[in-house]
């Protein structure tokens, strides 16, 4: 069974034929039935169902039409099942029942196991499941299965490798399969970049288990290049799962950062903080905030740049609408204004007043304020309203220090009035926003001009900016949004 269909098989005398592997299955189902005691059994039984759940897994295109035409004679004779794949089901169950396995074929019964494992597109999965209802059985069969499928990866036996590791993954948390820790991170190693979505899955789910246990934390972290590209072409669960097993490497172990890596991930972290996913969020802000922590000591200056273009994503993240967001923005907000020295922000996270954030920040900073204003411009369509205040008014703010920015200023405006329809309290701070930045944009007076009239359009400004302002104030704040 094993060897077909990837090498020919031959008799003694030279004859070679397809029809052996169905013929070793029909071999094992009458021994089976007149089977009474199954100790000859348990011996090969982890080879025999491994074949078994091999063979299922063979499409129809594989099947020689000789093997059809042999399987319609035995069926008519022998009332069999339909096909030869349904009786390689039969014939693992009835070596399950003899194996003492019922609990786990009446649950996988119950659980639709067996038709999912004739389906060439969910085989895997019910292999998975196999895996773990035999481990909730405590079957004695489970560990030698794996030890089977392990160096069946290792021969690289790509016909069935999917399903194989299928049933790996469940039983890498096994504490016997830890003497083979080596060879199985080797195995899904090779297979990290794979193309196959569903192998992709599988391998980096194998990988946050491994990074969990302590004695394959060197072995793992080997991997991190890799998987800190990864961050750049994988997408929602996947996502996740990567900086899973980035966070299960720096997590309660103060592990340093290399600069090459810490510069890495202070790069492609940062737009993950949108991410349309709260659990990727929450991963990939606190990811940043254990990268600026751990760092070795030479990244910290190299990784200021990164860490001032932060500030604003975390500051907007402050104010979402999921409490655990907004915390875990605001910490990260405090170990970048830690590392950049910035007492005055610092004091101000401590004391929970995120309406003179942005004020702060561009009083310190303002060369950068056209810079933070585009970078604010994106949050104007966040899903959440809290976001979209905290955005208009950080811009009306920026405007004041964009004076002679015409085109900048009207890639603001322009922007602000093409907002998506909102509530009348985001419409009536949008017009604000943009009255303050015409105001800003339009031309100074000459020096001939009355002072009189100076004056009255600062005031006006400062107006205009204090509605904004006070605002955002008429918000509670206890450190989120309410």
């Amino acid at each position: 069974m094993e060897d077909w269909p990837l090498h020919s098989t031959s008799t003694s005398d030279g004859d070679k034929t397809h029809v052996f592997a169905l013929a070793a299955i029909r071999v094992i189902w009458e021994i089976l039935q007149a089977l009474q005691c199954p100790e000859p059994l348990k011996k090969h039984s982890p080879r025999l169902l491994v074949d078994l759940l091999f063979q299922i897994s063979i499409s129809p295109e594989q099947t020689p039409e000789e093997v059809d035409t042999l399987w319609r004679e035995c069926q008519k004779q022998y009332n069999l099942p339909t096909d030869s794949k349904r009786f390689a089901v039969l014939t693992l169950k009835a070596l399950l029942c003899h194996l003492e396995c019922e609990d786990v074929v009446l649950s996988m019964e119950r659980k639709r196991g067996w038709d999912t494992l004739l389906s060439a597109d969910t085989h895997h999965n019910a292999v998975g499941l196999l895996a773990r209802e035999m481990r909730r059985a405590s079957s004695p069969l489970y560990y030698p299965i794996a030890l089977c499928l392990l160096r069946l990866l290792t021969r690289e036996k790509t016909s069935w490798e999917l399903p194989a590791m299928a049933f790996l993954v469940e039983a890498l948390d096994c504490p016997d399969m830890t003497e083979w820790s080596d060879s199985i991170l080797e195995i899904l190693s090779r297979r990290l970049w794979s193309q196959c979505t569903e192998m992709h899955r599988l391998v980096l789910r194998g990988l946050v288990l491994l990074s969990k246990a302590p004695g394959m934390a060197d072995g793992v972290r080997s991997l991190t290049p890799s998987l800190v590209e990864l961050l750049c072409y994988t997408g929602g669960e996947l996502v996740g799962m990567v900086l899973s097993v980035l966070i299960n490497q720096v997590q309660d172990r103060d592990i340093p950062i290399s600069t090459p890596t810490a510069l890495r991930l202070a790069e492609l972290l940062p737009p993950l903080f949108g991410y349309d996913n709260i659990h990727v969020q929450l991963l990939s802000i606190y990811l940043f905030q254990k990268v600026m922590e751990l760092a070795v000591d030479k990244s910290k200056q190299l990784l200021k740049t990164h860490v001032i273009y932060s500030l604003l994503p975390l500051f907007f993240h402050w104010h979402h609408e999921n409490q655990d967001v907004a915390e875990a923005s605001r910490g990260a907000l405090l170990r970048a204004a830690g590392l950049l020295k910035r007492r005055d922000l610092v004091k101000l996270l401590k004391t929970e007043q995120p309406w003179r954030f942005g004020e702060c920040l561009l009083e310190n900073d303002k060369r950068r304020a056209v810079e933070y204003a585009c970078q604010a411009l994106p949050y104007l369509e966040s899903p959440q309203e809290p976001v979209r205040e905290a955005a208009l008014r950080f811009i009306g703010i920026a405007g004041r220090y964009m004076r002679g920015q015409r085109v900048e200023l009207q890639v603001a405006i322009n922007v602000i009035e093409d907002m998506t329809p909102d509530s009348a309290a985001v419409k009536s701070l949008a017009l604000q926003t943009q009255e303050i930045l015409r105001a800003v944009q339009r031309p100074q007076s000459s020096p001939g001009s009355s002072s009189l009239k100076i004056s009255s359009r600062r005031c006006r400004i400062g107006r205009l900016l204090s509605g904004a302002a006070a605002g955002g104030q008429r918000r509670t704040y206890s450190g989120n949004p309410v």
